[in-house]
């Protein structure tokens, strides 16, 4: 099917092989993979099941003569009158005045289009003679652009498969279409364009929805194979005793989750393979130390190792707590975009000697000069903040370096499977033990006096606060709290009782570190800021973090900004001020004030924005599927990624069943084309 073009169908011409060309359908197997992206079906429902802004069919009685209007330069709007169920609908055509002749009052039409409830009104797509719901077949509406309408697609279609239907192979095996009772390729193409019953074609698509899932989950595994395989040599020779004492002299006992991740993580780096790992754990989770531990781990080796974080505030953050956490004999160093002059320099020398065991630092890593003795472990904390190039450049400073990316957004097993799926996954999902949790609750604006007494009431007791705003100046556009106007306000109401700080972006360097070292240190009680402070900042004193118009943020966003407290020993709280118009936004507030569980919320994220804004901007390198839905199809996933390990982890290709997958997989991914030779 693959090869043979679609000059080959009967009735295609060079002309309409043009058109079909134009739409990147050059072969059979182009054109019977164009599957439709919805179906048109005069079904009649009663009036009060039709949903609110949904497509749907209406039979009625015309109870009088269309009203034709013209307005903007011969555009038009027809007006048709129905009797529906005892009730009257009107029916809205545009710029179809021609169709006024086809509605003759006391006929029965049947007409299509979408309804809406509050108007009891229907704006008409397409419309019939009679009532034609009952004997309406399901008709296939194609996603056509260029010169090609849905009519001819529709007829190319049914000609294919009428000349072709025969010669349609089947590649998966017979025991995967048994045990999860998918129709074979050749049925379940006819009843994906030309269904009979809405039946046929439920499971057309939970075929095609699983052949495109195992297809992607093969390639996935294929590459982690491949990766594997090319990348021996790398086995660091451990001082476990010493790492064991590390792990004694800690202030604090590991987390059951936080000891299976570094058991994963070490046998990782002492393995004959390149590790290529994700550490996903929830705000607080303690994957710091697991980092911290593992680095040293590779220092005990003889080995250097690196960690990228994306802001130079966590870079300092980081240099702090591993100096506090490591013995004094291990050599950290910090290169960022601030660093300058000789002291760079230094930092180069001590690299390239191989004096300087572990070297953090942000994007500043990856610039040409900086060169290494021995990198044999990278980290990437916050890792989808970077881009991939940025990411491999770091990685290839190693001679074959073992590479761990971190992240504490909770990243839904969804998006794990597709984005991550030819990475190993650990997870840190237990948070420390005495741990309060953080309490939090949604006010409404009008509250927010209130809201400012309750912060001053905290800072009393020696607490501080965080008051969180979208927008650094006031907007025109956007009718929302910002930093700079909120800032004065609370010098001028708190005066002589707190201080106020202000952070945001187009702050320097320098003094972004200054209002952070003032805010840790307490000579700043109240720190108004932008976002800048979602990841990494670190103030155990913290108890208050006040989210203004917080239906203006993801999930994921609020959950990083609420991780910001509740470091400490104290009750802490996150205060969401909001009055969302929407319903996602209140749904939003409500999901929020529900659960403080990360994985949680990153499945509900999910579920209300869709997988390409899970992070917060538009996530690149997800794929795209024709049919599969990542939100909705997530068990399908499941089960065609567990099918793909059990395939490549047994070697499936040299079994007889198998073959014509591997065969049809060969012709688009080389690695698979080289087991089969």
């Amino acid at each position: 099917m693959r090869n043979i073009p679609v000059q080959q169908i009967n009735s295609v011409g060079p002309k309409l092989a043009e058109k079909l060309s134009d739409i990147n359908i050059h072969t059979l197997e182009d054109l019977l993979g164009y599957f439709p992206n919805r179906y048109d079906h005069y079904e009649q429902k009663p009036l009060q099941d039709l949903v609110h802004n949904e497509k749907v069919t209406i039979v009625g009685e015309v109870i009088n003569e269309p009203v034709v209007n013209f307005y903007q330069r011969g555009k038009s709007r027809l007006m048709v009158t129905l009797r529906v169920d005892g009730a009257v609908v009107k029916g809205l055509l545009f710029n179809r005045s021609f169709a006024k002749k086809h509605f003759i009052p006391g006929e029965t039409v049947s007409v299509n289009g979408k309804w809406d409830q509050h108007r009891l009104q229907i704006t008409i797509d397409s419309y019939k003679k009679g009532n034609t719901s009952e004997t309406s077949p399901i008709t296939p509406i194609y996603s056509s652009k260029g010169d090609i309408k849905n009519s001819q697609l529709q007829k190319v279609v049914k000609q294919a498969l009428a000349d072709f239907y025969q010669e349609i192979d089947e590649f998966l095996p017979e025991s995967l279409l048994a045990s999860y009772k998918l129709p074979h390729r050749r049925e379940g193409l006819q009843h994906i364009h030309f269904p009979d019953s809405f039946q046929q074609l439920k499971h057309a698509k939970r075929r095609f929805i699983y052949e495109e899932l195992l297809m992607f989950q093969l390639k996935m595994q294929l590459y982690r194979k491949r990766n594997r395989e090319e990348t021996q040599g790398n086995a660091q020779q451990i001082d476990q005793p010493k790492v064991n004492q590390m792990i004694q002299s800690m202030p604090f006992i590991l987390t059951s989750a936080q000891s299976k991740a570094l058991e994963e993580i070490l046998n990782d780096l002492q393995s004959p393979y390149r590790m290529n790992r994700l550490l996903q754990g929830d705000v607080g989770s303690g994957k710091t130390a697991v980092a911290v531990i593992s680095m040293y781990a590779t220092v005990t080796s003889g080995k250097q190792a690196a960690l990228m974080v994306p802001t130079e505030i966590l870079a300092e953050q980081h240099e702090e707590s591993l100096k506090q956490l490591l013995p004094d004999t291990v050599v950290i160093r910090r290169l960022t975009g601030s660093v300058k002059g000789k002291k760079r320099r230094e930092i180069l020398e001590e690299l390239e000697s191989g004096s300087c065991d572990i070297l953090i630092g942000t994007h500043a890593l990856i610039q040409d000069d900086v060169n290494f003795a021995q990198l044999s472990y990278v980290i990437i904390d916050e890792q989808h903040r970077f881009g991939v190039q940025q990411r491999n450049t770091l990685r290839e400073k190693g001679v074959l370096a073992d590479i761990l990316f971190m992240t504490a957004t909770p990243i839904p097993r969804t998006l794990s499977i597709t984005t991550f799926g030819d990475m190993d996954v650990s997870k840190i999902d237990e948070m420390p033990k005495g741990r309060k949790p953080i309490e939090t609750y949604w006010v409404k604006h009008n509250m927010f006096k209130r809201t400012i007494n309750f912060v001053y009431k905290e800072v009393k007791q020696g607490a501080q606060a965080y008051i969180i705003c979208p927008l650094i100046e006031e907007s025109d556009k956007l009718d929302i709290q910002n930093a700079l106007d909120l800032f004065h306000q609370l010098q001028e109401v708190l005066k002589d009782k707190a201080t106020v700080g202000l952070m945001h972006g187009r702050l320097s360097t320098d003094e972004k570190a200054q209002v952070m070292d003032d805010f840790a240190a307490n000579r700043v009680q109240i720190l108004v800021s932008t976002t800048v402070v979602e990841v990494g900042v670190n103030v155990p004193n913290a108890t208050v973090m006040i989210i203004q118009d917080a239906d203006r943020f993801g999930l994921s966003q609020l959950h990083q900004l609420r991780g910001r407290v509740g470091r400490g020993s104290k009750q802490s709280y996150c205060i969401l001020v909001a009055d969302p118009k929407g319903e996602l936004g209140k749904e939003r507030m409500r999901i929020m004030t529900e659960t403080s569980d990360g994985f949680l919320l990153a499945e509900k994220d999910l579920e209300l924005r869709g997988p390409g804004d899970i992070f917060g901007v538009k996530q690149s390198g997800l794929p795209e599927f024709k049919l599969a839905d990542l939100v909705h199809d997530y068990r399908a996933l499941e089960t065609a990624r567990a099918d793909a390990v059990d395939m490549i982890d047994n070697e499936r290709w040299n079994d007889s069943a198998y073959q014509a997958l591997f065969h049809y997989l060969a012709e688009e991914v080389d690695i698979a084309r080289q087991l089969l030779n």
